[in-house]
């Protein structure tokens, strides 16, 4: 059953990667987008902590953790937010619903190996300059599309609670931008069709590391260093001469034809680290840091002079606690508790502002009678950027689910 659901999974987010908005933020303008996180619901709902050697729930942020599995894991999730868009002057809302992540962890003795889909970035703005006063210069700007991760990864156990490990990313997507600049009481104006084609490979590796402090509590670390690639970027840019009406319906008067272009866009290096103390199968406190370089990817189309791209860090921390996991009176007792507290520098400066970003995550995974499988629930809320320097300050609610299957397979049959 489980691999009848994998593989109609893998067809539906292949396809949805391609064509969701996956972010309603004016700040995806800049550099490839928003960056999503990278990650299980299971670990985002503790603010990202992820330090724990787990048997059952793959961990996508370090590929050392494959090692680890003891069953075969399929795990999807996907997200509901909403966002309140607010200025010195006035406010909106907007509501996404995304698929955030598919990968399927498989056990092979010592190694592990972890394969999977995750949107990487995201592009989805829609942001006007309107002026009912003569001779004024109006402007309308949207942008859709993003990146994808196609991962493959390995990982080791060297030695009891000790493993390595390393993934191979292929990044692929496209980002198109609209931008249509017109003056008030005049019927025709000036359109820019920008498209961007994005493809590039970059490895990540990294090391966990479990030791026992007493008899029941443990210490567990985590490693992590995507290494520093590049991405290609297939530019096309088209100019139009448009007439339009009030509904500011189109149509193209003149066209000054496709101007194709390629440049290389930075995939920055990163480095993250994270440490915990615990009680195995009943609680965990752990937090995290995470440092890279510069946190932009600019380009060709979204160069703007008063942009800056800044040295990128965050910290967290989260855990999680089961009352009694190996409960079979009390179902309640077998669900898992979480959450956590994040604070992330952007490293996006916009009029000498930085965009920061300051959250708070809760959380319960569900045990599904009878089996190892699990269905886990998340809250987010937080604030993204600020209303000084004429900026948007975004406060944002987002409501995720995920199923974490498992199954085991490559067991030799004892009866024919």
């Amino acid at each position: 059953m489980i691999k009848k659901i994998i593989i109609s999974a893998c067809l539906l987010l292949s396809l949805v990667s391609f064509a969701q908005e996956g972010t309603s933020s004016p700040y995806s303008f800049y550099g490839i987008g928003d960056i999503r996180f990278k990650g299980t619901l299971e670990n985002r709902s503790m603010a990202g902590v992820a330090v724990e050697q787990d048997s059952i729930h793959i961990n996508l942020e370090n590929p050392a953790s494959y090692a680890s599995l003891k069953r075969t894991t399929f795990a999807m999730g996907g997200t509901y937010g909403t966002r309140t868009l607010k200025t010195n002057t006035e406010s909106t809302n907007t509501r996404r619903t995304t698929l955030d992540y598919l990968a399927i962890g498989l056990p092979l003795g010592k190694f592990g190996l972890g394969f999977g889909l995750i949107p990487y970035s995201s592009v989805g703005y829609k942001i006007e300059k309107l002026s009912s006063e003569v001779g004024e210069t109006n402007k309308r700007l949207s942008g859709t599309g993003g990146l994808n991760k196609a991962f493959l990864g390995i990982g080791y156990e060297i030695a009891p609670h000790f493993s390595i490990g390393a993934d191979v990313n292929y990044n692929f997507g496209k980002i198109e931008t609209n931008s249509l600049e017109i003056i008030t009481n005049i019927p025709t104006g000036t359109r820019e069709l920008n498209a961007a084609e994005l493809s590039g490979v970059n490895f990540n590796i990294g090391t966990m590391y479990q030791t026992k402090i007493n008899k029941k509590l443990s210490l567990y670390s985590s490693l992590n260093y995507t290494i520093e690639g590049n991405l290609t970027s297939k530019n096309t840019r088209n100019i139009s001469t448009v007439i339009y009406n009030s509904n500011f319906d189109l149509a193209v008067v003149d066209t000054y034809g496709d101007q194709k272009s390629q440049s290389d866009v930075k995939y920055p290096s990163k480095i993250s680290f994270g440490l915990g103390i615990g009680e195995s199968k009943k609680w965990l406190l752990g937090g995290k840091i995470a440092y890279q370089k510069t946190s932009g990817q600019e380009n060709a189309y979204n160069k703007a002079d008063n942009v800056g791209y800044g040295r990128f860090g965050s910290v967290s921390l989260g855990g999680y606690y089961i009352p009694n996991y190996n409960s079979f009176s009390n179902y309640a007792k077998r669900i898992v508790y979480r959450g956590g507290l994040k604070y992330e520098k952007t490293g996006l400066m916009v009029n000498s502002e930085s965009i920061n970003d300051m959250g708070l995550t809760l959380g319960v995974g569900l045990p599904i009678t009878g089996s190892f499988s699990n269905v886990n629930f998340g809250f987010e809320m937080g604030k993204k950027g600020t209303t000084n320097a004429n900026l948007v300050q975004e406060n944002y609610a987002n409501f995720s689910v995920s199923f974490s299957l498992n199954d085991k397979w490559f067991d030799k049959r004892k009866f024919d």
